[in-house]
């Protein structure tokens, strides 16, 4: 069974990491405790993080702001009354526009139930979501991750991820995918949570004020 968490179990769970691994101890005693990040379980909360693939987080959002003022309520229905051009308007990609219309379509035509993902385990959910045209790994951990919350989840994928766990562990840049892994073995069932406190680290480090503390 999938265990999650929520914002009334969040700092101890913080807490409770940071009482097995030193270098997150660091973390929580110069920065404290990470934000609570998550998006509801929506249609747009899914475009949202297919719009945030290999591009900045600001883009992603110029794109959904784009698309809101277009169509309003970002739903499958809105969403597939859009042409091409239209799209690429609200700075869709020609791939992404058709990542997007097939989740809508998949969603409209019940192949797809956001709510059902809900209670099934991380295997399944993924299953689910890689059957959707541009969904991969990293979308699928985001996913649980941002809008399931589920507790043991560590995207090898995500470069922001695995740049903090190398700064932070003094991790050779070469080390591969399981031996990431194995360096984050010891936060099980909780790599989720250690995943909250190192990508803190890596936006406080990038902030100019703690520049020069790296």
């Amino acid at each position: 069974m999938f265990e999650t968490f929520n914002q009334h179990n969040f700092y101890e769970l913080c807490d409770y990491l940071a009482s097995k691994d030193q270098e997150l101890a660091s973390v929580l005693a110069k920065y404290g405790y990470p934000p609570f990040w998550t998006r509801p379980n929506t249609f747009e909360s899914l475009v949202h993080i297919i719009l945030e693939q290999q591009v900045s987080l600001a883009s992603a959002l110029a794109a959904m702001q784009k698309l809101k003022a277009k169509i309003g309520a970002i739903t499958p229905a809105n969403f597939l009354t859009l042409k091409d051009e239209e799209l690429k308007a609200c700075y869709f990609s020609r791939q992404k526009a058709v990542y997007v219309r097939d989740l809508a379509e998949k969603i409209s035509n019940g192949q797809l139930d956001l709510l059902q993902l809900e209670i099934l385990p991380d295997d399944e959910i993924r299953d689910q979501l890689k059957k959707v045209k541009g969904i991969g790994d990293w979308t699928a951990d985001i996913y649980l991750i941002f809008i399931l919350h589920h507790t043991d989840v560590f995207p090898t994928g995500d470069l922001a991820a695995v740049n903090a766990l190398k700064s932070l562990k003094n991790i050779a840049k070469d080390k591969n995918k399981d031996e990431l892994l194995s360096a984050v073995a010891d936060w099980k069932p909780f790599r989720t949570i250690g995943l909250m406190m190192i990508w803190h680290y890596y936006l406080e480090e990038r902030k100019p004020a703690n520049k020069k503390k790296i």
